[in-house]
């Protein structure tokens, strides 16, 4: 079992990237939320991974966080929705965002992922309420809210938040969220840059 993979990352693809590590490139498929928060081209990257296998095809799965992947493998185990539609769901939901819409029978947020109707969204609801606790999302989000301010406030906005703040920028201008990814991630953000900084730039290499 592939737990994680730390390699450079070698290319990304419209679905995808590709990292090498050892002298192996592992074509790895991410969700758009994942996506957006990789550095460059050329940087080391590590990414948390699961191995789906069919009879007929093989495919590597990877995610930036550990929460991110698991919130996955439940949602695989949903009747119905496999890992095209898992990714689907994670690419506009946070797993935050999830966990709060499956306690609260939220339907219309779940089936605003792409491929996913109502009656998908409700059985989804129904099979996983029982594996999700209510507490455990509220402590999971106020986690990661505290452990992003205590973040911000020792070493200032990390280079993936300061990435899709200036992609938010972006699609505020009126570009597409697509359009948006790609300028941002040809930007040379450093540490210690700003979300302006790089929406300048961006909005730069767009003329």
């Amino acid at each position: 079992m592939i737990t994680y993979i730390k390699g450079e990352l070698a290319e990304i693809q419209e679905e995808g990237i590709v990292v090498e590590a050892n002298g192996l490139g592992y074509e790895v498929r991410m969700p758009l939320s994942s996506l957006e928060g990789l550095p460059q081209v050329g940087n080391e990257v590590k990414i948390y991974t699961y191995l789906h296998v069919r009879e007929d095809v093989v495919g590597l799965f990877g995610f930036l966080t550990r929460d991110d992947l698991t919130i996955f493998k439940l949602l695989i185990t949903v009747n119905g929705i496999g890992p095209k539609g898992a990714l689907g769901i994670l690419s506009v939901i946070s797993p935050d965002d999830l966990r709060f819409a499956v306690m609260s029978d939220d339907v219309k947020t779940i089936a605003k992922a792409p491929g996913i109707g109502n009656k998908t969204a409700s059985k989804l609801i129904l099979e996983l309420k029982d594996k999700l606790k209510l507490e455990d999302a509220f402590e999971h989000k106020l986690s990661n809210q505290l452990e992003g301010q205590m973040k911000f406030q020792s070493v200032g906005a990390s280079t993936a938040d300061v990435r899709r703040e200036a992609m938010d920028a972006l699609v505020v201008l009126g570009y597409s969220g697509t359009d948006a990814a790609k300028v941002v991630r040809k930007v040379n953000v450093k540490e210690g840059m700003t979300a302006e900084e790089v929406l300048k730039l961006s909005l730069k290499a767009l003329m």
